[in-house]
């Protein structure tokens, strides 16, 4: 059986389509190879535009400045116990939320859901928020960096439509009738079934939490708890303020550290989620096209 030619007007589109798409992935692709060469380049060089895409006059002082700072190492281990701790608490509310409010025998489930889907407009704002979570003791605690956010009400709309798309309604009726509970349906059929989309909430919480400095600027000043982020700011920060206030010659030279140093550290920083990312793309990809769908 001979294969369908392509016609002509199909040639013209996947032409074009590849020619766009090659275009978006040099887009993409050219400031993650400039900022990984400009990290481990010549910061004089780099500040003449004398290296556009790969590395010249290599060196690792960046790096060597970044990992050196002790804080560093202490706003990554924060930073890896925040991320795990937040998102298994967040997969801990919004999984079980979702399912009560997808199931249609849960009396008051479309009012409850209409108060959820209120509070997506309309908050209390950032002062009542800080004097809450003061209130409740979590001030200056691990506890302030996952507690407060511990649910997003766009995340358990997404768990709810997949949990009514997905989940088979005759699967649950024959698993009633075999006398199964509603916990232990959900968590020895529901949970196992529920695999992509458990994925997908755990990359958009982890990443939520990887990144979050915010709360930790508003609710933490020991710096012993301070997360990744937090620390990098610092650092850029000191680093552009010292510059500022040397002398002209020192100037020059901290400017140039702290151009190296900026790089260096956008690297640290978003190199683990670089490398999570491929292995949960399939998965994000399906979340992205339940997200897509009404429930």
């Amino acid at each position: 059986m001979s294969a369908i030619k392509d016609t002509k007007q199909d040639r013209i589109f996947k032409t074009f389509n590849y020619a766009f798409l090659t275009v978006a992935l040099l887009i993409v692709l050219y400031p993650v190879i400039y900022i990984v060469s400009a990290s481990i380049s010549d910061p004089n060089l780099v500040s003449q535009g004398k290296m556009w895409l790969f590395p010249k006059g290599i060196t690792f002082e960046g790096y060597k400045r970044v990992f050196g700072n002790e804080q560093i190492w202490i706003g990554y281990r924060n930073t890896i116990l925040y991320t795990v701790l937040g998102t298994a608490i967040n997969l801990a509310v919004t999984l079980p939320a979702a399912y009560a409010l997808a199931r249609k025998d849960f009396a008051g489930r479309n009012v409850i859901m209409a108060m959820f889907v209120f509070t997506m407009f309309f908050s209390g704002g950032l002062i009542p928020t800080y004097l809450l979570v003061k209130g409740l003791g979590l001030v200056n605690t691990i506890w302030a960096m996952v507690l407060p956010n511990a649910a997003a009400i766009w995340n358990i709309i997404i768990c709810r439509v997949f949990f009514q798309v997905s989940i088979p309604k005759e699967l649950e009726e024959a698993a009633i009738m075999d006398g199964c509970s509603t916990t232990k349906m959900f968590f020895k059929i529901i949970i196992p079934l529920s695999t992509p989309i458990i994925a997908v909430m755990a990359l958009f919480y982890g990443v939520g939490h990887w990144n979050n400095y915010f709360n930790a600027l508003i609710y933490l000043s020991d710096q012993n708890l301070y997360p990744l982020q937090l620390v990098l700011r610092q650092i850029l920060v000191l680093q552009e303020m010292s510059s500022g206030t040397a002398g002209a010659t020192a100037m020059a030279n901290k400017a140039e550290l702290a151009a190296i140093i900026k790089y260096a550290v956008m690297i640290v920083s978003t190199l683990p989620i670089i490398i999570v990312y491929p292995f949960l793309q399939r998965f994000f990809v399906k979340g992205v096209m339940i997200g897509s769908l009404k429930g």
